[in-house]
């Protein structure tokens, strides 16, 4: 069994609770699920390596400017004494370090799919997400310390915490093991540039809407063309910038 350790480096590890307590990403990150893999999500508050009177983490920026900036020396603190030597790890080679922010890499299906394969699955790497607050971080110890980008999109979130959950846990689904049915991935929206096809259930009337007869007939062949057309008029509907 390989164990497979991420950390997650916060001033609100609080945020973290109900994620890892909710369904399938919260098992999977409590070690429950997977083929050879046993997740393990720790949690290191950058406050306590603060070495100021208030155990604050931050200060006014250079050059002046709007809001605080995240310190580099508390950050690489946390990171060196609140990971490597906690973790009993040889030194920073042996981690993966990301930060969430606007200059990262566009998040996307394609990303996650990558990141569940190569870097849940696969690295020889533990990954330390770091969550930014504030104005910002120090340029420097992005410079000196950061290993990958990621951004969840053109917009800006008060924290790191957030974007941290929704790259675990868009990323874990295609880690071998953790769903159910393996094939659920590979029939999701975005698989093949596409969304997905229009899905039903009982009952077969609802407010007078029928299910669609070619779901009934049992017609494999027929079924799998009508998904293919539906899934080309949804994407059509909603998300014409896909197919341009």
């Amino acid at each position: 069994m390989i164990k497979r350790r991420i950390w997650i480096l916060t001033l609100f590890p609080e945020y973290f609770k109900p994620f890892l307590e909710c369904g399938i990403s919260g098992s999977a990150f409590r070690g429950e699920r997977s083929e050879g893999i046993k997740f393990e999500l720790h949690f290191v508050n950058i406050r306590d390596y603060s070495t100021t009177n208030y155990k604050s983490v931050d200060d006014t920026p250079y050059g002046g400017g709007p809001g605080m900036i995240m310190r580099g020396d508390i950050l690489r603190d946390t990171l060196v004494k609140g990971v490597v030597e906690k973790g009993g790890y040889q030194g920073l080679q042996d981690l993966h370090v990301i930060y969430t922010s606007p200059r990262g890499r566009p998040w996307s299906n394609v990303l996650a799919r990558e990141f569940g394969i190569r870097t849940l699955s696969h690295s020889t790497k533990d990954v330390v997400f770091i969550c930014g607050r504030y104005e910002g971080v120090d340029e420097r110890f992005l410079e000196k310390y950061v290993n990958d980008y990621y951004s969840l999109g053109d917009f800006v979130l008060t924290g790191g915490e957030i974007a941290v959950m929704a790259i675990l846990d868009s990323a874990i689904r295609f880690v071998p093991g953790i769903l159910g049915n393996k094939l659920s991935s590979e029939y999701d929206s975005f698989e093949d540039g596409l969304l997905e096809y229009p899905q039903y259930t009982r009952p077969a009337d609802f407010e007078g809407l029928p299910v669609p007869e070619v779901l009934l007939s049992g017609h494999h062949k027929k079924i799998q063309e009508w998904q293919l057309e539906e899934k080309k008029k949804m994407t059509k509907k909603w998300r014409k910038d896909l197919l341009e």
